[in-house]
């Protein structure tokens, strides 16, 4: 659409954390009013419509600007108002098409087993083994055959085999709807949130008891509601302090044992303590974001970077700038059974975890390995400018530098191997960290993490274009004039110092277990990670 590198890359991440964070919507639509069954139908038929917009507009010539002449950017001209709106129409209901099936896939896929049954449980870790499988093998597909395919067939072929196979998937799925298992709507944990903050702050004017016993909590639920009752947490002093006000009993409406109980102006003492140890995880949460804004670059300068370099392989072939991100999928590959079969015994033995790592150690280390990414794009990127500025091709963007891509293997690496510590560690921490009752919201923590990181990145993108403008510009629409190496060093600058706090966080942090265990309190029911 010849936007330029700056826009360009902001419109991929803006669209990529729009699509994770319309999974919280998601989430809440099916938790609350749809069922995962009809959100997972919908929003099928919201993304195969985005998609389909998008193939249109590749293929109709007066929604697309017409093709640069070769020599220099100038004469690109740039796409018109209409030509935006069309793009930006079929990028946002993709996004939300994706957000909707991201919340609820995996999840009916779980419904579909009895976790109280020894063989169905077991058949659900190999479900959940197969499911995270077959996500890799599309997206390596998706970053090879298909970008291949657009590449020398053009894009509207491959916009148009993802609308296929949308459409298919969602017929395969429809199909199966007689032996599916449906489960009732349990509510958002977003509700349950809202409902504390709002009666916390009704009643942020009355006086908390100093008998903690008088708080309303789950003992005082009718008899007609214990089958929803949630195991009894202690009371904590050690943060919201203001939101206990949301149990306190109003003597006049709220006083007797058959009085009507409404969410929004009273909470159990247990859900204020849920929403507590919600609270206690947001400073690890916040310094997780980082490592998702470095993920973000890979997707987008990394790929520019991959155009001006020889990506030939023998003589016939050429890499696909956008199938690096290819080196993903091997790095995880390769460092997930690097992890189990040697640092995690390494580890057994020098930490005495059974686990090897503990959730915010594995966090810690993929918060270092992004910071290694980031130096090694800088040193690649000052390497690959000197390349152009000895062969004279710092003024032809199209030009090839004769240094192979391959220079660029370090730093998709670092981000995958990083990933693979980063990705499991939040699942397994939020999962673990999350209350009994709102399990839920481990999932919608970690998503969020992801979206804000692409947010974050199109953030710094404004800034620093804005800042270093026209005449020293970073992100030069021709990358070879621009200082896309000193963007590298500022990521690499702001992710030490990241880390830096994450530590402080990850040593003040006290897991859930341990502190519950020194009141006195043995969880009902542990719940594992599925790797």
């Amino acid at each position: 659409m010849h936007l330029g590198n700056a826009t360009s890359a902001n419109t991929v991440t803006n669209f990529l954390g729009t699509s994770f964070i319309l999974c919280l919507l998601g989430g809440f639509v099916a938790d609350t009013f749809l069922g995962r069954y009809l959100t997972i139908a919908i929003f099928a038929t919201i993304q195969a419509t985005g998609v389909t917009v998008l193939t249109i507009s590749t293929i109709v010539p007066s929604l697309r600007p017409p093709k640069c002449t070769d020599g220099t950017v100038l004469p690109c001209i740039t796409s018109s108002g209409k030509q935006l709106t069309v793009l930006y129409i079929a990028l946002y209901l993709t996004a939300l098409g994706t957000g909707g099936l991201k919340s609820g896939v995996s999840g009916f896929g779980s419904d579909q087993f009895d976790d109280s049954d020894k063989q169905e449980r077991k058949q659900m870790a190999n479900f959940f083994n197969w499911f995270f499988f077959f996500i890799s093998i599309g997206s390596l597909a998706a970053v090879t055959v298909l970008v291949y395919i657009e590449d020398n067939l053009g894009r509207q072929w491959g916009y148009g085999i993802c609308v296929c196979a949308i459409v298919l998937g969602l017929i395969v799925f429809l199909s199966g709807t007689r032996r599916y298992r449906f489960k009732k709507l349990v509510g958002s944990p977003l509700t349950q949130i809202a409902g504390v903050f709002v009666a916390a702050w009704k009643k942020r004017n009355m006086e908390l008891p100093t008998d903690l016993t008088l708080l309303y909590n789950v003992d005082d639920i009718d008899d007609g509601k214990k089958k929803k009752k949630k195991q009894e947490l202690p009371h904590s002093n050690s943060s919201g302090y203001f939101l206990d006000k949301a149990a306190i009993k109003d003597p006049k409406t709220e006083g007797g044992k058959t009085a009507i109980v409404n969410k929004w102006s009273l909470s159990t003492l247990t859900d204020v303590e849920e929403v507590k140890m919600i609270i206690r995880m947001l400073p690890i949460w916040a310094t997780t974001i980082m490592f998702w804004t470095i993920y973000a670059q890979m997707t987008t300068f990394s790929v520019s970077q991959a155009t001006t370099m020889n990506r030939h392989i023998g003589k016939s072939f050429q890499i696909p700038p956008a199938s690096l991100t290819a080196f993903f999928v091997g790095s995880i590959l390769l460092t997930v059974p690097v992890y189990d079969r040697i640092i995690v015994p390494v580890a057994r033995n020098l930490l005495n975890n059974p686990q090897g790592l503990t959730p915010l150690q594995r966090i810690g280390v993929g918060l270092v390995f992004s910071i290694f990414s980031m130096v090694a794009a800088a040193l690649t990127e000052v390497k690959r400018m000197n390349a152009a500025r000895a062969h004279g091709l710092t003024g032809n963007p199209k030009a090839e530098i004769p240094l192979s891509v391959f220079w660029l293997v370090p730093q998709f690496f670092f981000v995958g191997s990083g990933e693979a510590f980063m990705y499991i560690g939040q699942l397994d921490f939020f999962l673990r960290e999350c209350p009994k009752g709102m399990k839920t919201m481990s999932t919608g923590l970690f998503l969020s993490t992801l979206s804000l990181g692409f947010f974050v990145s199109s953030l710094l993108v404004s800034l620093v274009h804005k800042v270093t403008g026209d005449r020293k510009p970073w992100f030069a629409n021709n990358i070879n004039q621009g200082k896309l190496y000193d963007f590298y060093w500022l990521l690499a600058l702001l992710s030490a110092l990241n880390l830096v706090v994450y530590l402080f966080c990850a040593n003040w942090y006290v897991y859930k277990d341990k502190r519950l265990a020194e009141e006195g309190i043995e969880l009902e029911e542990v719940e594992t990670c599925v790797h």
